[in-house]
């Protein structure tokens, strides 16, 4: 019955996270007029998109005649703002095989104006960059965002008069260094007029859009955007999480510079199909028209909702938000991150509280829980990094533009990869057979380690992790875990997780707080139905509940993947542990252990498998032909 009630929710949860994943069905040219449409954005794409058109060659004055020309039958009155390129760009052009004579070239800012009725209110910008990379086409970065700016001008207009200006900033030289919005945002005359920007971006070729950064104090931003979120096909992907990320990486995206000048807005991009990223395959036939129709959708209606508004939005204390299941949008202040916690304890402490007196559960029980979450996660980001290592170096050690697109082609297969040695680790947990051979068992946690670091190169996450792995797996001894004492130990650790992450960085701690609170009321309803977890309708609370958080964390952990997974795959380890918050009382019965042994040792050949496979699947040869 519990091995029944593991992977039925697990098949669950994992069928529901690829529904909610999926993008919505592109409009044709007939959709409304007031509604966004793939179709009609397909047109400008596909003139946009016929050539790579990097700055200087005869395609990117091509482009940007087109776009002046479109442009102006959308009743923009276009103009040119050129501004040299600079010295980095020059260089970056030159040596990715541009044009020679590139130091003489200027970047070409287009800009236009749609009159609001008050034109003295601030302006709301729609900025998206024409240029592309040499050798790719770039139907999707970033040929879909400036088509989807010209549908996006066409639908506002045919919604009626809008409040205020609405400036179109299609920049140049993005590719570059950034340096189109450098020179809009250094010296043009409109650009103290901007009050918010909607940014559309693309890395990659398809998949669901995401809101993935906002400007900073983004508070009321975010109240705007809940609200007409829901309006878009599809729905929404954003969580603060992914703010909170973004703000720490080196990326940067023409929304940087506004950003950096107080600028609030919000930035969308789809990041799916990495294969296509800055490749020869970029092109209008090859894009992915449902994340067309989501990217275009979700920004027409936050657009729309800035533009219409009384007041554009100020300056406020950040929100910590996340779609659930990209239907629908939850928000609240930082601070209710403290309420939930202390409603987690005492949910935590009536079960626990139950299950002592029920089955004389001690807190060396709990503590030993707490080990084992601590266990796996940290060898699985040591497994998960092996795993990864087979299908090639990490980006940092490609050694060549070539291979780093090798493995940008080859993400999807060790994604797959990083999924079966992370569920491997958990049924192998479940079985509680890890305390059979402690000293075995730390000495190949020790040799993985010191084989990844050999092989992947010198890292302080793995070397730790691999240290931590090789130290619990000595502890706590041969004694089997009690289910409460797993349980509990799990919801614990992710508890103190989630009152650091709390103090420290709020808006991202939505990850541990949010599936640690649901777990803990699922802990005191099974407590509640049945303290000794031996009723089936007492496991029911945490499989069910299980499904809907497990869906979740895996739609979510998905996006964390194609963002950091080339370099870090073991981020699925923490996915996984929050994961572990619902499954770790269903653990199996002794009958069962060897077959899910059996399975755990089955999803760790074949995630070996998986990453050996992408070598043939994605051969460097045959990668060299679609390189710009």
């Amino acid at each position: 019955m519990r091995l029944a009630l593991l992977f039925g929710s697990l098949t669950l949860a994992l069928l529901l996270a690829v529904w909610t994943t999926q993008v919505p069905r592109p409009r044709g040219a007939d959709a409304p007029a007031t509604a966004f449409s793939a179709a009609r954005a397909m047109t400008d794409i596909e003139q946009i998109a016929r050539a790579p058109h990097p700055v200087g060659s005869a395609e990117h004055a091509r482009v940007r005649a087109y776009l002046t020309a479109r442009m102006t039958r959308l009743g923009l009155s276009p103009q040119e703002q050129s501004g040299p390129l600079s010295p980095g760009a020059v260089r970056r052009l030159k040596g990715a095989g541009g044009d020679p004579d590139a130091a003489d070239n200027q970047a070409v800012n287009l800009i236009g104006v749609l009159p609001g009725k008050d034109r003295t209110q601030p302006a709301v910008a729609l900025m998206a960059h024409y240029d592309t990379v040499v050798g790719s086409p770039g139907a999707a970065d970033d040929s879909t965002g400036v088509a989807a700016v010209l549908e996006i001008v066409r639908a506002l207009k045919a919604r009626g008069p809008v409040e205020r200006d609405v400036v179109v900033i299609l920049t140049d030289a993005e590719e570059l260094g950034l340096d189109g919005a450098r020179i809009f945002f250094g010296d043009h005359p409109l650009r103290d007029r901007i009050g918010a920007v909607v940014n559309l971006e693309a890395r990659g070729g398809g998949g669901r859009a995401a809101m993935f950064e906002t400007g900073r104090r983004n508070g009321p931003t975010i109240d705007l955007f809940q609200r007409s979120a829901v309006r878009a096909d599809g729905g929404t992907t954003s969580t603060s999480l992914a703010v909170f990320m973004y703000e720490h990486m080196p990326n940067g995206t023409d929304f940087t510079i506004p950003k950096d000048r107080g600028i609030g807005g919000l930035n969308f991009a789809f990041i799916g199909r990495p294969a296509q990223y800055h490749s020869a395959d970029a092109t209008p036939a090859n894009l992915d028209q449902g994340a067309l129709q989501h990217l275009g959708s979700q920004a027409l209606e936050a657009a729309d909702a800035l533009v219409r508004a009384d007041a554009l939005p100020g300056k406020g204390p950040n929100r910590v938000y996340s779609d659930v299941f990209g239907r629908l949008m939850f928000s609240h202040s930082a601070a209710t991150g403290w309420g939930l916690l202390a409603l987690t304890a005492l949910f935590g402490a009536f079960a626990a509280w139950r299950a002592r007196r029920a089955t004389g559960l001690t807190a060396i029980q709990v503590g030993r829980g707490l080990l084992d979450g601590l266990w796996f996660l940290s060898l699985g980001l040591v497994l998960a990094q092996a795993a990864r290592l087979l299908a090639g170096p990490v980006a940092g050690r490609a050694g060549s533009p070539e291979a780093y697109y090798v493995l940008l082609r080859r993400l999807p297969w060790m994604e797959a990869g990083a999924v079966l040695a992370v569920l491997a680790l958990a049924l192998f947990l479940l079985t509680d057979a890890r305390r059979a051979h402690p000293r075995i068992l730390s000495g190949a946690a020790a040799v993985l380690t010191l084989a990844v670091l050999l092989v992947g190169g010198f890292s302080p996450v793995i070397l730790g992790a691999g240290v931590i792995a090789a130290l619990l797996s000595l502890l706590p001894g041969r004694t089997p875990l009690t289910p409460w004492g797993g349980w509990l130990g799990v919801i614990a650790l992710i508890f103190l997780f989630g009152c650091a992450l709390q103090g420290a960085a709020p808006e991202a701690a939505l990850l541990f707080i949010w599936p640690v609170l649901l777990a803990a009321g699922a802990a005191a309803l099974a407590a509640l139905i049945d303290p000794r977890l031996e009723r089936r309708v007492a496991l029911i609370a945490p499989a069910a509940v299980g499904v809907l958080g497990g869906a979740w964390l895996m739609g979510l952990g998905h996006f964390v993947f194609l963002g950091v997974g080339m370099d870090l795959p073991g981020a699925l380890a923490l996915i996984g542990l929050l994961i572990l918050l619902f499954l770790r009382p269903l653990v199996p019965s002794a009958g069962a252990v060897r077959p899910v042994l059996i399975g755990a040792a089955a999803c760790l050949v074949l995630a070996c498998g998986l990453n050996l496979a992408a070598h043939v699947a994605e051969p460097r040869s045959a990668v060299a032909e679609a390189l710009p």
